[in-house]
């Protein structure tokens, strides 16, 4: 895979809108860093945080999500509880393309304070508001920035065609293996036809070679 450039991510944004609002330089004074970097995209984050709760003693189940494990908190800034985690939106919007997968890598700003950043890949023809995940790992309360960096996005360009993309809701898009194999046998034909037509052109020359040579003998 390839890692791509601010060069090829500028490309992308200008003819394929792949992030909107789109900075097209690092933003740095008086705040946490974010817009356009050398292979990368520093990402911002919204003003809305879902932060975990223990109020009402429930458990964090990943297959049955309750609303009533976290509150909502909208402002400039959030504060994680110790040992707590947080939920949030990037500020942009991602349109992956077919052949690109994206992964996430935390801030060091936050990193150097315990805060974790994850995210999952975003996967080719993916798009939406990226959902962040903040983990405090300190025993000290612990503040995020609405509106200012919070992780790297890095774009990876694959090595082949993939067979498998997502729509707008996430839904998987398989691509029609059999127009693939078609597209690859008329590739197959046209070479023949043109290994048929090169044979036949060589098999011409030679005979018009062996008639002048005749003609040039009898004379």
């Amino acid at each position: 895979m390839t890692v791509l450039s601010d060069k090829w991510i500028k490309n992308a944004v200008s003819k394929k809108g792949m992030i909107k609002p789109f900075v097209s330089k690092q933003v740095r004074k008086g705040k946490i860093s974010f817009g356009l970097s050398s292979y990368g995209y520093d990402a911002s984050v919204s003003n809305e945080f879902k932060i975990f709760t223990n109020v009402n003693s429930g458990i964090v189940d990943p297959k049955v999500f309750k609303k009533e494990s976290f509150v909502t908190k909208v402002g400039k800034e959030c504060i994680i509880p110790p040992n707590s985690f947080a939920l949030a939106r990037t500020m942009e919007y991602f349109k992956i393309p077919d052949d690109v997968l994206v992964i996430c890598l935390g801030k060091s700003t936050y990193a150097r304070c315990g805060i974790i950043v994850n995210v999952t890949p975003l996967e080719p023809g993916w798009e939406g508001h990226v959902t962040l995940e903040f983990s405090n790992t300190t025993p000290l309360p612990a503040k995020i920035y609405a509106n200012e960096g919070v992780a790297q996005f890095v774009f990876l360009k694959g090595n082949e065609k993939n067979f498998k993309a997502y729509d707008i809701n996430g839904n998987e898009i398989k691509i029609d293996k059999a127009s693939e194999s078609s597209k690859n046998n008329d590739g197959l034909k046209d070479k023949k036809q043109n290994k048929n037509n090169k044979n036949r052109n060589n098999k011409n020359r030679n005979n018009k070679n062996k008639n002048q040579k005749h003609l040039n003998e009898n004379h």
